[in-house]
């Protein structure tokens, strides 16, 4: 698979949260996701265990098991009181960007079972009795090398979304795909799929002054 010319920060700046742009028609090859994946196995993990898994799911019945879940999750989220379509925006820039990500989001919910591929990153251990220190180290081993994937994956014309809602029926989820629950947690549900284009540009973004504290908060 041809890697697209993009230099490091152009990369890094336009690995989007894909989801009206995948090609929903055009399968994607084992072998350019078995490359991503390999890339992701490189990120650093929390004392070097690389106690990572990514489970692949292609089977259609599967994928539309996991689109289901997606879809009742999505329920859940919309009736949210805390969800951004029941927020009162005044600002009218940021009420139109939201707009936007909530008509993409119900795009994606629509259309899951339709993604050729979805992937589930997953980390050893169940997190929730952790104390604070033990779930960021989790985290912070899992997440890198996921992100390592989607970068991976837009370098090759690939676009992927960090999704989690399905995350509220978690062990629903694994019987579908044979995760063992009581031993692993998932992190995320990535779709994966070739782009309509290649061409993405670095989203708006507050200042930079409005999130860098220097010292002191």
């Amino acid at each position: 698979m041809p890697i697209l010319d993009l230099a490091p920060d152009e990369l890094l700046s336009t690995t989007r949260a894909v989801r009206k742009r995948l090609d929903l028609s055009r399968p994607v090859e084992r072998e350019v996701l078995e490359e991503c994946l390999d890339l992701a196995q490189q990120a650093p993990t929390a004392s070097n265990r690389q106690h990572w898994s990514f489970l692949v799911v292609t089977d259609a019945a599967k994928r539309a098991g996991l689109a289901e879940l997606y879809r009742c999750g999505a329920e859940i989220s919309r009736r949210s009181p805390t969800s951004m379509r029941n927020q009162v925006i005044e600002d009218p820039e940021r009420r139109a960007i939201y707009q936007r990500v909530m008509s993409s989001s119900d795009y994606l919910a629509e259309h899951l079972h339709e993604v050729p591929v979805l992937v589930i990153p997953c980390i050893a251990g169940r997190l929730e009795q952790l104390p604070v220190v033990g779930q960021a180290a989790s985290w912070g081993s899992i997440l890198p090398a996921t992100w390592s994937f989607m970068l991976a994956a837009r370098s090759r014309g690939l676009g992927t979304c960090w999704t989690t809602i399905h995350l509220n029926f978690e062990r629903e989820a694994a019987e579908i795909v044979g995760i063992p629950f009581p031993s692993v947690t998932q992190a995320a549900l990535i779709p994966v799929a070739y782009t309509i284009g290649t061409d993405f540009k670095p989203g708006p973004r507050a200042p930079l002054d409005t999130m860098v504290h220097w010292d002191t908060w």
